[in-house]
């Protein structure tokens, strides 16, 4: 995970910024768009892992396992969007194929190994949610610090759908 400190030392190097009239101060619209596109590219990834597990898993339980997984990972997804249109609404460009969310993720891989007993696919996908909510809840304070309340907001409603999906994982479990 990269502190507040390391996104501005490497922000003005390489994030570019479009003209805007948005107030957001310049100086901390290059961090924010860094911290967004990070945080979409941990979300496609968490939304892949979904989608992984949802197509895979068998056994006790298949069905509603099946759907509580196309579930949590629909929730993630609807978040995508706001993140990527949020970057670009500060000047900056949203970072969202998925290579490029593959190579920025700070996600742990999906398992390579065969993942389709129930218990199993369960426990991977759990943590990588909590791991995810923990992120969120991370870039949420430093949007904070940095003095845009819109993209607190977002986050914000990201970190409770991610806690929402937690739960739901957890008391599946």
């Amino acid at each position: 995970m990269r502190s507040l400190k390391h996104r501005k030392e490497n922000t003005m190097a390489r994030t570019k910024l479009n003209p805007t009239g948005n107030s957001v101060p310049a100086k901390s619209r290059g961090p924010l768009v860094d911290l967004l596109n990070q945080t979409l590219a941990d979300l496609s990834d968490l939304y892949s892992q979904a989608k992984q597990a949802h197509w895979n898993v068998r056994g006790e339980g298949f069905y509603s396992l099946h759907k509580l997984f196309d579930d949590v990972a629909a929730s993630v997804e609807g978040h995508l969007d706001d993140l990527a249109e949020r970057a670009v609404q500060l000047g900056g460009i949203a970072r969202g194929t998925v290579r490029m969310a593959a190579g920025a993720s700070q996600l742990k891989e999906w398992p390579a190994a065969d993942l389709s007993q129930p218990g199993a696919v369960l426990v991977a996908l759990t943590e990588r949610f909590a791991a995810a909510a923990t992120l969120v809840r991370d870039a949420l304070d430093e949007a904070d610090q940095l003095g845009d309340a819109d993209t607190a907001d977002l986050l914000t409603a990201v970190s409770r759908d991610l806690d929402k999906s937690l739960w739901f994982l957890e008391a599946s479990r």
